[in-house]
């Protein structure tokens, strides 16, 4: 870790707030607004941090921010990776590393996800760890971007926690168990025997009986079905499309759900997009 540079640090943040317009991140403009850009406030909340930390770095005071709060400001300005890595060194941080390894979402897909507030959308890294989702996202699936660890992965929980598997039809099951081993076997060859998928299947061969006989078929070359098959606790069954946004560099995905317009399917989750902030029984 080196020294902080505070005064390049103060001006980069302000340049790259004043930059950026509520509409840009998602958020409604208002009938009163002075600012140039966002409001501290604005960037600390789509930063997960208080105002009062995000305004001191700013003004070139508090400590020296981790690398966990510059990652959460870098994705809150919706920065490039190129801005990120700068935003790092300022800091006195090295750099993250690029590519599949990589939990930084592009711009491009964020402005994507922005405006999708109103249908269940997520980004999710190659092996299936929700990194965004909008707002009718948590509301379908759940808060999925707050785990950490191999929990992260829906894959590792569809083999070690069966609560994961109630959202789904019970008809699915087999074959989203066979669907999961077979992305983390294609994942662990294209990554090699060093990466993240490798040590992930080997923690689900040491918990999950289940894991230890799909994986031994050695099956590869399964894909999605067009129609996922929902059991929502609150609205009962869905079968909702999915469409993917592939963001190559980094490997991340763009998943949104939509419904036949006129189905039952879409009358549910028409509910849903009302209830969606209750808690779920």
């Amino acid at each position: 870790m080196s020294t902080i540079d505070r005064p390049g640090l103060a001006a980069f943040l302000r340049n790259r707030r004043e930059a950026l317009q509520p509409e840009d991140v998602g958020l409604p403009r208002g009938a009163r607004r002075r600012t140039a850009g966002l409001r501290r406030e604005e960037v600390a909340m789509l930063s997960h941090m208080s105002i009062d930390y995000y305004a001191r770095l700013e003004r070139e005071r508090g400590p020296q921010p981790s690398e966990q709060m510059l990652g959460s400001i870098a994705q809150g300005l919706h920065l490039t990776h190129e801005e990120r890595d700068h935003l790092f060194l300022l800091a006195g941080h090295p750099p993250p590393v690029r590519g599949a390894a990589s939990d930084h979402i592009s711009p491009g897909l964020l402005r994507v996800l922005d405006r999708l507030d109103d249908t269940p959308a997520e980004i999710v890294t190659e092996l299936g760890e929700t990194l965004r989702q909008s707002r009718l996202g948590v509301a379908l699936t759940g808060d999925g971007a707050g785990r950490v660890g191999p929990e992260r992965s829906i894959g590792f929980r569809w083999f070690t926690d069966a609560d994961s598997r109630r959202l789904y039809a019970p008809e699915e099951h087999d074959f989203l168990s066979r669907l999961y081993a077979s992305g983390l076997r294609e994942v662990a060859a294209r990554r090699g025997p060093d990466s993240h998928a490798v040590r992930l299947s080997q923690l689900l061969l040491d918990r999950s009986e289940e894991f230890r006989r799909i994986w031994a078929l050695h099956e590869v070359g399964l894909r999605p079905h067009d129609v996922k098959r929902f059991v929502h606790p609150e609205v009962g069954a869905l079968e909702l499309y999915c469409q993917r946004l592939v963001d190559p560099g980094n490997a991340h995905s763009l998943l949104v759900y939509t419904a036949i317009p006129g189905s039952e399917s879409h009358g549910r989750l028409q509910l849903l997009s009302v209830i969606g902030a209750q808690p779920l029984r």
